[in-house]
């Protein structure tokens, strides 16, 4: 059996203030920003080069109600780089902790959902 993520929820308030900082700051790319109907939105994003996607819209739940998802990984080959990218795009990123060798810098979108970016030594 084959089990893959591709596609994560992520409760937003607000989706065009969120389409927008993962789009323009983040600069993840669009895959489609559909209205099947019954005032229903689904967004679709996905960081470059990833397989696995997120998904804002309506109905994913309520950022201000505690529902929020927490640490999602972007894994970078230079963490120095991926930072400083976010940073100059105007994300507020933390610095880069060295944990054990395994290197962290953490980011949240508009609505509380948190990220971390993560490289980890290649061998």
């Amino acid at each position: 059996m084959e089990m893959r993520i591709e596609v994560v929820p992520l409760p937003v308030l607000d989706v065009d203030i969120t389409k927008a900082f993962y789009i323009d700051q983040v600069g993840f790319v669009l895959d489609h920003d559909v209205e099947p109907g019954n005032g229903m939105r689904v967004v679709q994003l996905t960081p470059p080069g990833s397989a696995c996607s997120i998904v804002i819209g309506s109905g994913m739940g309520d950022p201000s109600k505690g529902c929020r998802v927490e640490n999602l990984h972007l894994v970078v080959a230079d963490i120095a780089a991926a930072r400083a990218e976010l940073a100059a795009r105007g994300v507020e990123i933390s610095e880069v902790k060295d944990l054990g060798g395994v290197k962290y810098a953490f980011f949240g979108d508009p609505d509380g959902n948190s990220w971390a970016l993560q490289e980890i030594p290649r061998r």
